[in-house]
Parts: structure tokens; C-alpha cells; sequence
């Protein structure tokens, strides 16, 4: 054989060592049947369930390194890393599904791909490649495979992608180095015996997030910020928490941890737009499916005043896809809502394209393969 093609070759491996590594993974793995961990799937909640393994990549001198399996849920960190002084980190939720066909999908990576795009931008960090965000997931998936609770049991292995900013850094600044890392565990069915609606409290005594801020990242202060209100909304009855813009107070911004929705008087769905909301995967997805049944879809600032005209309204999310609410109490003021239908006709769809029960014509799944 000539010098010149083993040349060639070699390049062309060297190029798509990557490529070659992710194939030979997922051969090893996914001749691993889905749910052959043999848990007791029916009684998973949403909770940490350990795993095999999560999947690492490192950051540095403008590049990012080659993946790195870590067989136990740590990471080794400097203490005074970005991620802990200052939250410079991002996250992401996402879910495979074990399908009808026997076949394991993911559901809607590309889109947490762009949300954590665009957070990591808003916060300093570097962009994470597409090419390489696929890999990250899918190589946990295959890694985890016998985790992935089979079909029929309405569970799920649930991701989380993680970005954050680490290494030594004392002063407020770029990190020395960063992590991107993919982990997972098997979630169950948010409800097991059909949606059930829930009361909602609206918080006047705290802010989600104001106006030029981070409400539109999904990184941890978000969410730490909403601890305690939601703590104090639970302990009088009311299992979410309903937010209004910081500015003005006559806007509905979104619940503690999900996006809110709504069916108006026209029958139309209708979920506010505001630059401090965290933009929902979830939501993208019902907007996406929305008008093939039947319902014109309006993104724009829903004021306060017109949750009266609503007949439906629920939180949305990747955990649960749909929470029905039943009723907002606002002071003394309550305003109930009916039971979903067309919003449940949403929630159905989105379960059978997730599950293969549906032919995906939208583009939303990938087999993992």
C-alpha cells in the first residue's frame, strides 16, 4: 500500500476519532437491553436514582478536550472555582424514552442545545458545539441504557447537561477552565393516575427576576432564588407558585419552574412573552403543535387582569410536560379554571411522539443508536 494513502487513513481516523469512539460506544452499550437494571419502574418518582456513569469534558487554552467517563457522581473542583463563589454555571432537562418499536429517542435536544447556547453567551462561558452536546447525551444514554425504563411504564431517563466555570479564580472574572458534563437518572410517571390539577398562589413578596437580567438563562440562582417562596406557598396550601413581573407587577411572567399557558375565551393557546421568562423547551413544543389541533397560538404580555377570561391554564415543563391548575388566589382574590381538555389534548401528543406511539413528522426525536 503507497505511503501517500496510509497517510491519508491515518488522518481520516485521527479526524474522526471522535465519530469512531461515540459508534464503538454505543454498539458495547445498547447490546444492553432498556430496563434491565430490572428496578421496581412503577413506583420511580421524580428523584436521584444512581447510575452507571456521566460523561465529562473539560474546557481549556480554547478547546474542548475529549470525553471522559466518570463512574461515580462527583466532580474533583478547586475551591475557589467560579461555579461556587460567583454561579457561573447553566443547566439543561431532557428526557429519553424507551419507544413502542423497542428503539431508545431522545426528545428535543436541539432546542436545549440552543437555550444553553445562549445562556453560556449571557454568562461569559464558552459555546458548547452541537456536535459535541450530542455526543455528550447520547453517550450517557447508551451508557445508561439498562436505566432507560422500558415502554409501558410511562417513565423515563431524564438528563441533565451541566456547564459551569471552574479551576483557581478569586476575582470576579473569566474561569480558568470549564466542565460540560452529562448526567442522567430514571424518573416515573409525574402522575400515575391521570393529570391532577393543583391550587397556585401568586407571590407578591418576592421577585422571579427582573427586567435586562438572567430570567431568560436557566442557571442555578434562578432557581435557588425560588426556595423559599415556593417553601412558604406549599406550607398554606399551594403546591406551585405563580410570578408577576418585577417592573410593574400587572404582568404574569411564569410558576416557580415552568412556563405558564393558558386557553382564552377564543379558544386560543396563550402564553406571555417577556425577555426575564426562561423560554420552555416544553413550551416551544406545544407552541409547535398547537395549530394542528386546531388552536391559533398568541405569545405575548398577558396581564393579570385577564386570567378571567381563561378557561384552561397549566404550568409547563420537561418533568411533567402539563400541571392542570385549578385555581390563582391573588390576596383574597381566587380564580378557578376547568378541567384541561384542549390543553390535555396537547399533553397527549406530546406523550405519544415521545414514546413512538405518534409518527414524529415535527423532528423532535433521535434515536440513540
Amino acid at each position: 500500500v503507497p505511503q501517500s494513502q496510509i497517510a491519508m487513513l491515518r488522518q481520516w481516523i485521527r479526524k474522526n476519532a471522535r465519530t469512531i469512539q461515540r459508534l464503538q460506544n454505543s454498539r458495547r452499550y445498547l447490546s444492553v437491553a432498556p430496563g434491565s437494571k430490572n428496578l421496581d419502574w412503577d413506583s420511580l418518582g421524580f428523584a436521584y436514582v444512581p447510575t452507571d456513569a456521566m460523561i465529562s469534558y473539560t474546557y481549556k487554552d480554547g478547546k474542548w478536550s475529549e470525553p471522559e467517563v466518570l463512574t461515580e457522581p462527583y466532580f474533583k473542583l478547586n475551591a475557589f472555582s467560579n461555579i461556587l463563589h460567583y454561579g457561573q454555571g447553566v443547566f439543561e432537562g431532557l428526557k429519553a424514552h424507551c419507544c413502542a418499536d423497542g428503539k431508545v429517542r431522545v426528545f428535543n435536544s436541539d432546542m436545549n442545545w440552543e437555550r444553553m447556547r445562549n445562556g453560556a453567551h449571557r454568562l461569559g462561558m464558552p459555546e458548547v458545539p452541537l456536535e459535541l452536546f450530542t455526543e455528550g447525551v447520547d453517550f450517557t444514554v447508551s451508557k445508561n441504557i439498562g436505566y432507560v425504563p422500558p415502554y409501558g411504564h410511562g417513565g423515563s431517563l431524564y438528563l441533565r447537561p451541566l456547564l459551569f466555570g471552574q479551576g483557581a479564580q478569586l476575582g470576579l472574572g473569566a474561569a480558568p477552565e470549564y466542565t460540560f458534563a452529562v448526567m442522567c437518572a430514571p424518573v416515573g410517571a409525574y402522575y400515575k393516575s391521570g393529570l391532577k390539577a393543583v391550587k397556585s398562589l401568586v407571590i407578591d413578596e418576592y421577585d422571579r427576576a427582573a427586567p435586562f437580567g438572567v430570567g431568560n438563562v436557566k442557571c442555578p440562582g434562578n432557581y435557588a432564588a425560588d426556595v423559599r417562596p415556593a417553601k412558604e406557598a406549599s406550607e398554606k396550601g399551594y403546591p406551585i407558585a405563580l410570578y408577576l413581573d418585577a417592573k410593574e407587577r400587572k404582568y404574569i411572567e411564569e410558576f416557580s419552574t415552568s412556563n405558564f399557558i393558558g386557553i382564552n375565551e377564543k379558544g386560543n393557546y396563550v402564553t406571555p412573552k417577556s425577555d426575564s421568562i426562561l423560554p420552555s423547551t416544553t413550551n416551544k413544543v406545544l407552541m409547535k403543535l398547537a395549530p394542528d389541533l386546531g388552536m391559533e397560538v398568541e405569545e405575548r404580555p398577558v396581564a393579570f387582569d385577564e386570567l378571567n377570561n381563561f378557561s384552561e391554564v397549566a404550568a409547563c415543563g420537561t418533568a411533567v410536560v402539563l400541571t392542570p391548575i385549578e385555581s390563582v388566589t391573588r390576596g383574597n382574590e381566587t380564580i378557578e379554571f376547568q378541567e384541561i381538555s384542549k390543553l390535555k389534548a396537547l399533553y397527549e401528543k406530546v406523550k405519544a411522539l415521545q414514546v413512538g406511539e405518534e409518527e414524529d413528522t415535527y423532528g423532535l426525536t433521535r434515536v440513540v443508536e
